[in-house]
């Protein structure tokens, strides 16, 4: 089987002999910004019917078509884990949304606090953001992206059974990450990263006082927001999810 090295993210169904229409944006990169032409082969995934090796069949300046060859890999799962961020100023949020993808995550929920402090969140540029890594890190699937909500609204609405570990700032010298992780379950769970100012009084005693959130300690020195949520991803996944498994 011939090894192809650019991945796409498409929205048509993939299957033996299926044609796949490319996106303007896909076309230029291809043909404008690759060089690649009729005959070259390229994976194409969609979230639903596992990744395929496709062949160029049409080319174009706007357009082009893929004809699909073959399954490469089947359809899998990613851990029903969500991440719960502040978004920050907008490079280092596009590092949390990318790291996020790279990690597994199977939902973005961007959350506002009394100190976030960040430029307007553009869940359109987010999700665009998010195709971008999942072609480059080689997942089969997109993680979904929220609207931003208020920390409050969502934890008023929050199902309990889905557990939050919580990276408390204020929390260094007790609550390690062992010691909370080494007794949790699997199951449906997600990780809250708070701003670049952390969470407010009012803010902290109301996730203390949640019985679905264990709050734990990264360490004797303070992190940036977002290598907190690239931390916090990597514990759950090493004790709970797909890294475990591996």
């Amino acid at each position: 089987m011939m090894v192809a090295k650019i991945r796409l993210c498409v929205d048509q169904p993939l299957g033996p002999g299926q044609s796949v229409a490319l996106a303007e944006a896909q076309a230029h990169y291809l043909f404008g910004v690759m060089r690649e032409g009729p005959g070259a082969r390229v994976l194409a995934f969609n979230g639903r019917d596992g990744e395929w090796l496709c062949e160029v069949i049409e080319t174009g300046r706007r357009t082009g078509a893929l004809a699909c060859l073959e399954r490469t890999r089947a359809q899998d799962a990613v851990p029903d884990l969500w991440l719960l961020f502040a978004p920050v100023k907008k490079a280092r949020t596009d590092f949390i949304i990318e790291k996020a993808v790279e990690l597994g995550v199977a939902r973005i929920l961007p959350v506002l606090t009394g100190f976030t402090n960040a430029e307007r969140f553009r869940r359109d540029k987010a999700e665009a953001h998010v195709r971008e890594a999942a072609e480059q890190c080689g997942r089969l699937s997109l993680p979904a992206v929220a609207d931003p909500v208020p920390l409050a609204r969502l934890l008023s609405g929050w199902d309990p059974a889905r557990r939050i570990l919580w990276a408390d700032e204020a929390r260094t010298g007790e609550g390690s990450a062992r010691d909370v992780l080494a007794g949790a379950a699997p199951g449906p769970w997600a990780v809250l990263v708070g701003p670049e100012g952390g969470f407010s009084a009012a803010e902290r005693e109301r996730l203390r006082a949640a019985p679905f959130i264990s709050p734990i300690a990264l360490g004797p020195r303070i992190l940036r927001a977002e290598t907190a949520a690239v931390a916090l991803l990597a514990l759950w996944q090493a004790h709970l999810g797909d890294w475990a498994a591996a």
